[in-house]
């Protein structure tokens, strides 16, 4: 078994990636107060063609050193806009036609592995701050929420990896764009 390189990997250039098809998933992310958690989700959200990422609240926005620290560029890439409060993206993504979810744990979560993401529907995915996780203003606005589920003693994963992780469940279940 032979790496692959990573010109062999085809990877569009910022230009392609720009003009290309985006899945239909923003991502909020709400009074995020780690730098490195924010350039994790630039990063997870280029590698998985997200539409868009909306920074709220306390959220740091780019141009940053530690942002690009993590990110590696994508801060470039990936489209991105600062609200002073989550409930005032939220209002606007739900006039724009969004289904709004909070990957949180609340009373009548869905399991990850039972949501099925709906081929033609734009989703608004909402991360929580590291201590205090979704607003529970936040979580009002939303049409639902989205629990991982966990076997350990933390009942917690850090913010970027739930982003990973996340964003992969609807990766495998929308890409490529159907419908």
């Amino acid at each position: 078994m032979r790496k692959i390189t990573n010109a062999e990997l085809g990877r569009p250039s910022a230009e392609e990636f720009a003009a290309m098809a985006k899945m239909p998933v923003v991502v909020v992310l709400d009074n995020i107060r780690s730098l490195q958690n924010v350039g994790a989700f630039f990063r997870t959200s280029d590698a998985f063609a997200v539409e868009r990422i909306a920074l709220c609240g306390i959220t740091a926005t780019p141009p940053n050193r530690d942002i690009h620290k993590t990110a590696l560029g994508a801060e470039l890439t990936v489209p991105w806009r600062h609200y002073a409060a989550t409930e005032e993206c939220l209002a606007e993504l739900k006039a724009e036609g969004y289904s709004l979810w909070a990957v949180e744990q609340v009373e009548g979560a869905v399991r990850l592995g039972d949501f099925r993401p709906e081929a033609g529907v734009c989703y608004a995915l909402v991360f929580g701050n590291e201590v205090l996780g979704v607003g529970q203003q936040a979580v009002d606005l939303c049409d639902g929420a989205i629990e991982i589920p966990q076997a350990g003693t933390k009942h917690s994963i850090n913010v970027s990896v739930s982003g990973g992780v996340v964003l992969w469940h609807f990766f495998d279940r929308l890409w490529p764009l159907k419908g």
